[in-house]
């Protein structure tokens, strides 16, 4: 049963990469990010609900009276990494933003198992995980050297110019890229937390697509909320519908991808490890990325898969099997 999570959480890591990818396209679309993600999740909410209905899920509902109220949040986590990998993929590229994702993941994934929170068996550090935690950090950080030295310096643009997203340019030149930063790294760590939750939810609940299900519609009223909190103050601007009549018919599928994501993340954690888990999903996610960037799929821009990339990658599958099989 291990080996499906084990399989399961690789190939879903891949997923994760695409859904950021196919997103920045609806983000262009939507004109901006928040009504991109507000979108996205409520496709995936309503396939859900449809999914839900299919296995006889509702009745799960009825034992939500007895979940604690921390235990309905794991749904808060989606927008906030949707919006995150759409606003942070144009201006860092797909393997850069993923760097910073996996930061986070690490750093969360691993209090989890130390500490044993939202009932998830503790798990000891032991040689051969704090070996593959330090190279999954190495092929991180040779991955987004990597980047660096790749990219071409953005021409200057004046501060107050606003693009497409409705997001400053200026933020694009490499300006306060902290703040940036910083949101990739919480974007990232987030998930791992929205695992547990989601995995403590199960106990409650019983059915997992119900528990999904919940999670997504908790995600489409938060990111709702907030698309109109920042209209109402005019910090976004109004979504546009008309051009998504022309986008491809991938550019929705990144909420789907995010379900099935946030599906086996939260049955995989208890069963592997939270640490092991994330592991494998970013060593997915890694591979689809750079799979991304140097074919410039989904009308990303091409980034050249150099050797301190294929460097990075081959650390990532090192820390992976350390993590996993240590």
């Amino acid at each position: 049963m291990d080996a499906i999570f084990v399989i399961s959480a690789l190939l879903i890591g891949g997923l994760l990469a695409i859904q950021a990818s196919v997103n920045v396209q609806l983000n262009k679309a939507v004109g901006t990010p928040y009504g991109a993600s507000t979108l996205q999740l409520g496709v995936a909410a309503g396939v859900l609900v449809l999914a839900t209905a299919a296995v006889g899920g509702f009745g799960g509902l009825a034992q939500i009276s007895h979940a604690q109220p921390w235990q309905l949040l794991g749904g808060l986590a989606s927008p906030l990494y949707i919006t995150s990998g759409i606003l942070l993929f144009p201006r860092l590229g797909a393997l850069a933003a993923g760097g910073l994702f996996v930061t986070g993941q690490m750093i969360s994934s691993l209090s989890i198992d130390l500490l044993g929170l939202f009932d998830i068996p503790r798990k000891p550090v032991s040689l051969g995980i704090a070996l593959g935690v330090l190279a999954l950090l190495a092929g991180i950080v040779v991955i987004i050297r990597g980047q660096g030295k790749a990219a071409k310096p953005a021409a200057p643009v004046p501060a107050k110019s606003v693009g497409a997203a409705g997001v400053p340019a200026a933020t694009r030149t490499g300006a306060g890229q902290i703040p940036w930063i910083l949101l990739g790294i919480v974007g990232g760590g987030v998930l791992p937390i929205q695992a547990g939750i989601n995995a403590s939810l199960r106990e409650v609940v019983g059915n997992p697509v119900t528990v999904d299900m919940i999670s997504f519609l908790v995600a489409v009223l938060a990111i709702f909320i907030v698309l109109v909190v920042l209209r109402s103050l005019n910090k976004t601007p109004a979504p546009k519908f008309a051009p998504l009549r022309e986008m491809p018919w991938w550019g929705w599928l990144g909420g789907i991808c995010a379900s099935i994501y946030v599906l086996v993340t939260f049955l995989a954690i208890p069963a592997i490890g939270a640490a092991g888990t994330v592991a494998l999903t970013v060593t997915g996610q890694q591979i689809a990325s750079a799979t991304v960037d140097s074919r410039g799929l989904f009308r990303m821009a091409r980034r050249k898969l150099t050797a301190p990339r294929i460097t990075g990658l081959g650390l990532l599958v090192v820390g992976s099997v350390l993590i996993q099989f240590t």
